[in-house]
């Protein structure tokens, strides 16, 4: 860990000098509400007191402290700081970098780490406005720290980039806080100044005039100042910085361009700095979106700056629209957020196309996505009230001001042609919409009211609508919680929402107690809509029956339940049916008795019906007719869907059933849907005897009945399964499945040892016809190729398989994946022979599974690094294994299986490629080496995929494309010791090993290149470059010199194979004495050389932070800029006049063209 020792949460500071910020008081509570003003300005002030006696003393120390924060060791001392420039001690404190792992203390985890970010931001905010009035502009002071902070956020190690820019950042925040007040006050100062000079010349004072003048000018001048440090930054470090590689730095700038835009909006809410949060809009990284749309927040909230926005709204409107399908779900909130607060400023802005582009959210399965779509369809077509709408507001019901809202909303759900998922709509409107969503009586109305005079009747498919949207708001507000799909789970409510909870499940049951026979005797004849009001019951508190004294309406609603099973045949309205008579069946209430008793006559009734059909039905040398199998049939599926919900054991519905059965098994011509209804109510009859003996003490009777019952009912389900009908089959598939699932061994567990004459094991013939049915009616031959055959059916199986097997152990499921791939391949010699076509379907086929085989790795090289070597190994092994009997001039047999094998090449970490390497090597003749024919194709090809990408696993803190999270190294990690790891035959470096900087550079330096010997190019540096006065001209390139590569023309290959042989035992010999010799500032220096030459901070100029992040395709950027005003400017203070440069700070040597240019995005400048 870098510098832990010396930088905890505190600024602990190592100066020559005697002013230190102490340790554990002056900062540790900074942020603290109560003494933010306390300790932390006491730290200041001691530091302001020491600048007046010693400024040079005073400045060494924070020159240091910002040095410490980076995570460096090294001090910079006094006569370095007197001699030396900004540029020179910054190389001199790179060189001292004690790199030991890629963390440093902005990117330290842990509530101290987070402590010292706060306490560091709010140090430099104190420390300005501590010295905003006089320090600040003595030229020496600000000039220092601008310089030094502008010189860090250039440099290659990462620790200072990332520090410096955000001291320079914040310093920027606090100089606009500081300018914002210059120009109150010059406004202020303006308005007295006019006020007493308007005065009659007798009332005049001259005096206060001149003091007022002098006054103006004094502002003016340090307002000038204020301009200068602000572009100073802006220039320096803002508009190079904003790009840099690694994303919290490029968030950093835009969240603080957005306060300054925010706080002080006259100087820089305009187009000239909105356009960079434009443009950082298409970042990589989401959380670099995240922050421009935050900063885009402050901004749209205030509508007095909608004027200003205007512009940059028509051409970044269609950008941020699309950001509501980020793929980053974080981002999609706030980009929806964001158009709701663009809609609240001005309707007219999006279109009803973009409107519609977050309608649709409201279904996502995220919820905080959909409860923001919801928020806006809410604020735009619900919010709005019509001025006639004022007179409704005391009426209720249909009368009252929701009713044309509730109307909207069922339009508004039929169009969107979603109709199963009315729920997840009223969750997304849950939140801020919940009086509407709770007018149950408004919405009963609506149901059972005729219309007003003039007013339109609901259609059928709208009333279906609203019943189905007012069962979901009841749902939502009896269990608070979202539907399936949308929470993790049952969180525990608040005093407050249980108090919520109980009042509304009163209301529901006052008003549908009541209301709900009348609903199902009006809709009773339509299926769809029964279903849905029948489930209401389930959500009623049931003592209000009672205390309500509402038996009367209890007795209305089980006549209207007995009818509408009398009605109905539909399973899903019996099932309903079954549910509410389990709902209202709850013996803790006192109703228990009444619906018992209604129950009890109902299924006396079906149970005598049932057995008079059946007895009629079966009667031999009789052919049943139709109407006869339709009764039989619709009286089952009433018992059957009462049974799935109700114990009916005390009808003895097994024997009926069985008879049934049996006779369909001797016959053969029983109707199917008879069938399947006799099998499951015979399904339901075994489970609640089951459930019985498991919850009672039972005989050893009640055992062996149960037993004898469930082997007859297998032996019925197994002569199903060779039933013509495949309806039929399937249902007698699934049952045995599900009886051998539950009556196999675990049925003993939890000590229900009593339970074991009920284990069943299916025998041999059992397992056959299982498995046939499955080979027959499930892994069935498609038309599609091998190896996408059942990807749609079965892929998220396969998958969620596979990952449990990786998860179980990684080699071996590498060496399955492997073995799979080695099986196909085999398949196709057998079928085509050894010379078969590279280009042919078949081999395609298996390539394209290699390379999903692959995929399924993932991005974390580390956690696969042994399977995927193993993988390559026994790949490697299976293409030599069979040698071709013409000779060694021809390739072994399988040596097309390295083609195969490449697929999985990219998933190989740089230092596992050579380990791969040398052991394909083992296995190659001298002769293979030099064969160059198409029949060693699949060779060389596989040789090539493993030298390839050799700097591939680069990380360091000393980097311009690491980042915090993509770092492998251990905190505790050491230099290379040499050990590696044994993998069947391959050595694997340990992961320890590849963490740090050394042990990099020193498997590079191992990687075995194709020997085309080249001159190393010469590399430069600025971190190394001698000291040079910059002229403000001066551009980017000319900064950043590169000499030109010089190369050898490369060898033939023979030439490379023989230098290559040659080479190779004395390659190992002559690396470790390189090792030995090389030192370790040495390799800092190189690692440094090879970045700024390789990848500069800035990303690369094709489209550098630019990706498709949507969640669907979108089409190329168009031309956001057109008409804006793009030109690099100056900070421009509105009230400035009269500026006047000062040469002291350091030149801005960075050319302003080259801030962003035309490739960027992908779209013009101008």
């Amino acid at each position: 860990m870098i510098a832990a020792p010396e930088i905890p949460t505190d600024f602990n500071l190592l100066q020559e000098s005697e002013t230190h910020f102490s340790s554990d008081t002056d900062f540790e509570d900074i942020e603290g509400k109560n003494q933010k003003q306390g300790k932390g300005k006491s730290v200041v002030d001691d530091w302001i007191e020491s600048y007046k006696h010693d400024r040079d003393i005073a400045l060494l120390d924070l020159i240091n402290f910002f040095i410490q924060c980076s995570g460096c060791k090294g001090v910079v001392t006094a006569e370095m700081f007197r001699h030396m420039q900004n540029s020179e001690i910054i190389r001199k404190m790179t060189e001292e970098f004690d790199e030991d792992s890629g963390d440093y203390p902005l990117t330290m985890a842990g509530p101290q780490w987070k402590k010292f970010k706060s306490s560091f931001c709010e140090f430099i905010g104190v420390l300005v406005r501590q010295c905003q009035y006089s320090i600040i502009y003595d030229e020496y002071m600000m000039d220092t720290v601008i310089s030094l902070l502008t010189g860090l956020s250039d440099s290659q190690v990462r620790a200072f980039r990332h520090t410096s820019t955000l001291a320079a950042m914040k310093l920027m925040t606090a100089l606009v806080n500081v300018a914002l007040n210059l120009s109150i006050n010059m406004d202020n100062t303006q308005r007295q100044y006019e006020a007493e000079r308007n005065k009659m010349i007798g009332k005049r004072a001259n005096e206060r005039l001149e003091l007022l003048l002098q006054k103006r000018k004094e502002l003016q001048e340090n307002q000038d100042e204020i301009e200068n440090m602000m572009n100073a930054i802006f220039k320096g470090v803002f508009v190079h910085r904003y790009r840099d590689a690694i994303a919290e730095i490029r968030a950093i700038c835009i969240e603080e361009i957005g306060i300054w835009m925010k706080m002080y909006s006259d100087a820089f809410l305009n187009d000239s700095y909105l356009k960079y949060v434009g443009w950082t809009m298409h970042d990589k990284q989401g959380e670099v979106r995240l922050k421009c749309l935050t900063a885009l927040q402050g901004l749209y909230y205030n509508k007095e700056l909608n004027s200003k926005l205007e512009l940059f709204t028509s051409r970044f409107k269609d950008r941020i629209v699309s950001m509501t399908l980020d793929k980053e779900y974080d981002v999609a909130v706030q980009a929806i957020k964001l158009l709701t607060l663009v809609l609240q400023s001005s309707e007219e802005v999006l279109t009803a196309e973009d409107c519609e582009n977050v309608y649709h959210l409201v279904y996502s399965a995220h919820r905080p996505v959909a409860v923001a779509a919801g928020e806006f369809l809410y604020k735009k077509l619900f919010s709005r009230r019509d001025p006639e709408d004022d007179g409704m507001m005391k009426r209720r019901g249909r009368q009252g001001p929701n009713a044309n809202l509730v109307k909207t909303l069922v339009f508004f759900f039929l169009e969107s042609e979603l109709h199963e998922h009315a729920a997840y709509l009223v969750d997304s409107m849950w939140d801020c919409a919940t009086e509407l969503l709770k007018d149950w009586e408004c919405m009963n109305s609506l149901l059972l009211e005729e219309p007003l005079s003039g007013e339109e009747a609901l259609t059928d498919r709208q009333e279906s609508a609203l019943i189905e949207i007012m069962l979901c708001t009841i749902r939502q507000a009896a269990e608070c919680h979202p539907p399936v799909g949308r929470g993790t789970g049952k969180r525990v409510l608040t005093a407050k929402e249980k108090k919520t909870q109980l009042d509304d499940r009163t209301k529901i049951t006052e008003l549908f107690a009541v209301a709900l026979p009348q609903l199902l005797a009006k809709y009773s004849v339509d299926a769809e809509k029964v279903t849905n009001l029948l489930q209401l019951p389930q959500y009623f508190d049931l003592e209000i029956y009672t205390t309500g004294r509402l038996e009367k309406h209890l007795d209305a609603l089980l006549r209207q339940i007995r009818n509408i099973v009398e009605k109905h045949t539909d399973t899903d309205v019996l099932e309903a049916c079954s549910k509410t008579y389990h709902a209202l069946c709850n013996e803790e209430f006192t109703i228990f008795n009444r619906v018992d008793i209604s129950r009890s006559q109902l299924i006396d009734e079906l149970a005598d019906k049932f057995n008079r059909l059946l007895e009629d039905f079966l009667q031999e040398g009789e052919e049943p007719d139709e109407d006869d199998a339709y009764q039989v049939l619709s009286t089952l599926k009433r018992i059957t869907a009462f049974h799935n919900a109700h114990d009916l054991s005390k009808w003895d519905l097994f024997a009926c059933n069985y008879k049934l059965l049996k006779t369909g098994i001797e016959n053969g011509d029983m109707p199917e849907q008879i069938v399947i209804h006799a099998l499951q109510c015979t399904h339901y009859v075994i489970l609640w005897q089951l459930a019985k003996i498991t919850e009672s003490s039972s005989t050893k009777e009640d055992l062996l009945r149960l037993k004898k019952q469930m082997r007859v009912f297998c032996q019925i389900c197994q002569h199903y399964l060779t039933n013509v009908n495949t309806t039929v089959k399937e249902q007698a598939f699934t049952i045995l499945c599900d009886i051998l699932m539950i009556f196999s061994h675990q049925i003993m567990s939890g000590g229900r040892d009593m339970l074991e004459p009920l284990v069943y094991t299916p025998d041999s013939s059992l397992q056959s016809e299982l498995l046939s049915f499955i080979l027959d009616h499930v892994f069935i031959e498609q038309d599609d190729d091998n190896n996408s055959a059942y990807y749609n059916d079965y892929g998220d199986i396969i998958k969620e398989t596979m990952s449990k097997t990786r998860q179980i152990d990684k080699i071996q499921c590498a060496k399955t994946l492997i073995l799979s791939l080695q099986q196909l391949f085999n398949e196709m010699i057998q079928e085509n022979g050894y010379n078969f076509d590279r280009s042919s379907s078949t081999f395609s086929g298996i390539k394209e599974l290699a390379r999903r085989f692959a995929l399924t790795f993932g991005l974390d090289q580390l956690k696969t690094r042994e399977a995927i070597a193993m993988l390559h190994k026994d790949g490697i092994e299976f293409a030599f294994k069979e040698p071709n009997p013409q000779g060694e001039s021809h390739p072994p047999l399988n040596l097309a299986f390295l083609d195969i094998l490449s697929e999985f090449s990219s998933k190989l970490l740089r230092q596992d490629k050579r380990t791969v390497y040398v052991y394909l090597e083992k296995f190659m003749t001298f002769q293979m080496s030099l064969r160059r024919e198409d029949v060693w194709l699949p060779l060389m090809s596989y040789r090539n995929s493993l030298l390839a990408g050799g700097d591939d696993d680069t990380m360091s803190v000393i980097s311009g494309i690491s980042s915090r999270g993509s770092t492998v190294r251990s905190k505790k990690s050491k230099p290379s010791t040499g050990k590696r790891k044994v993998v069947e035959g391959m050595q694997l470096a340990l992961p320890e090993e590849s963490s740090s900087s050394d042990s990099m550079w020193l498997s590079r330096e191992q990687t075995l290149h194709t020997p085309v010997m080249m001159q190393t190019p010469q590399l430069t540096s600025t971190i190394m470059r001698e000291p040079k006065r910059l002229r403000p001209e001066d551009s980017f390139m000319s900064v950043y010199p590169m000499q030109t590569e010089h190369h050898q023309p490369p060898l033939d290959y023979n030439t490379q194979v023989t230098w290559m042989l040659a080479q190779r035992q004395q390659e190992e010999a002559r690396q470790q004495q390189e090792r030995a010799a090389m030192s370790y500032v040495k390799l800092r220096t190189n690692l440094q050389h090879a970045i700024r030459r390789g990848t500069s901070l800035m990303e690369d100029d094709e489209e550098p932070i630019v990706e498709d992040v949507m969640m669907s395709s979108e089409g190329r950027i168009e031309d956001l800029n057109e008409g804006m005003d793009f030109d690099t400017m100056d900070i421009d203070l509105p009230p400035s006049k009269n500026r006047r440069e000062r040469t002291e700070l350091k030149p801005d040597f960075f050319d302003p063209a080259s801030i962003m240019d035309e490739s960027v995005l992908g779209v013009s400048m101008f």
